[in-house]
């Protein structure tokens, strides 16, 4: 199959395949529903390429050993899914201080806790928020279709590489065991030379180290505050948004994930009545298209989010427009997906009928 080919694809081979397309070079990971079958590719096809695959004893090992393998420069990544994911928050701390470029993928299922095997939204917070200690940040990426789950894990590595700064993609299980038609195409990045920090053996140059221990409050003030400026400029250069009919909406939607798919067909079937509806959903949450919707807001006077939790993201929403807006959420915390008829109806009695009701 020619990498130009239409192929119908599972969400999850989808990434699986892109990150050998992108070059990974070592998978560390641990099964767990409903990303699983991440692993299961990469199984064999890491195997038939002659590249590293572990899989680990654990999420904390996998973690580690994805830790490791950046050390070296290597182009590495982990996958798991939410509950598995908080095993990994400490080793996430410890690869932002030490800016490795690592790619972590993470398929949401329901929680809290265990949880179950049903798609959710619930890891917005820890993804965007960290469960590490600590001022760090990831790159969260939030893909809404198979073909996303393609571009989506290019672009997490090439980000992770050029910021030296871990990187996340934020699936959903709906996304990550759904089928659609996709395209690969190649690797459309820059490789980025990583000889100047790299743990390569130190012959014919000076040693080096990577370390998170600054040695003193001085060192390590100046280590954080490289660290924002660095996440400043990620802000600056690299935060994505999809975006229709804003220019004379009255309401606008908001949502990331697959779930946004079905807030483009409301904001269709609400402009077939008469009410002008656009929609704007984040790619990256992390950095948040914050100055975006705050834009949108001197016009806009009614946001409304729709997610699959209990409301995460509406709080980042209600911080962009800062009281510009009324931020209105519809929602559901776990399961099936919210309908177009639902969301629907919500928009129409949330904000319609009882717009003085904004949360």
């Amino acid at each position: 199959m020619k990498n130009e080919e239409k192929k119908l694809i599972k969400g999850n081979f989808a990434i699986a395949q892109a990150a050998v397309n992108a070059g990974c070079e070592c998978y560390f990971g641990y099964p767990i529903t409903p990303q699983t079958e991440i692993g299961e590719y990469l199984s064999q096809k890491m195997y038939e390429l002659n590249r590293g695959y572990v899989c680990a004893e654990s999420e904390l090992a996998a973690i580690n050993m994805v830790i490791g393998a950046t050390s070296t420069g290597a182009k590495a990544m982990t996958s798991s899914s939410s509950c598995a994911v908080s095993l990994m928050q400490e080793g996430l701390s410890y690869a932002c201080s030490d800016e490795l470029p690592v790619v972590l993928v993470n398929v949401m299922r329901a929680g809290p806790g265990l949880g179950y095997i049903y798609p959710a939204q619930g890891d917005y917070y820890q993804a965007v928020y960290g469960g590490g200690n600590g001022d760090y940040k990831l790159t969260v990426l939030a893909p809404s279709t198979v073909q996303e789950c393609i571009d989506l894990t290019y672009k997490a590595f090439y980000l992770a590489q050029k910021y030296r700064n871990p990187t996340m993609l934020l699936a959903d299980g709906l996304l990550g065991q759904m089928m659609e038609p996709a395209v690969f195409g190649e690797y459309p990045y820059p490789e980025i030379d990583n000889s100047s920090w790299a743990l390569t053996g130190a012959k014919g140059r000076s040693g080096r180290k990577i370390c998170s221990v600054a040695p003193s409050e001085e060192k390590q003030i100046k280590h954080i505050e490289h660290l924002f400026e660095k996440y400043a400029l990620i802000e600056k250069e690299e935060t994505m948004w999809d975006e229709f009919e804003t220019e004379d909406a009255d309401v606008i939607l908001v949502a990331f994930g697959s779930i946004a798919r079905n807030i483009k067909a409301t904001m269709r079937v609400l402009r077939e009545e008469g009410i002008k509806v656009g929609v704007v959903r984040p790619i990256t949450l992390s950095p948040f298209p914050s100055k975006r919707l705050n834009e949108l807001a001197d016009k806009c006077k009614k946001f409304v989010v729709v997610e699959m939790n209990m409301g995460q993201m509406v709080n980042d929403v209600k911080l962009a427009v800062n009281g510009k807006a009324s931020v209105y959420l519809i929602n559901r915390p776990v399961g099936q997906w919210l309908s177009v008829e639902e969301i629907t109806e919500g928009v129409k009695e949330k904000v319609l009928e009882k717009s003085h009701a904004g949360i």
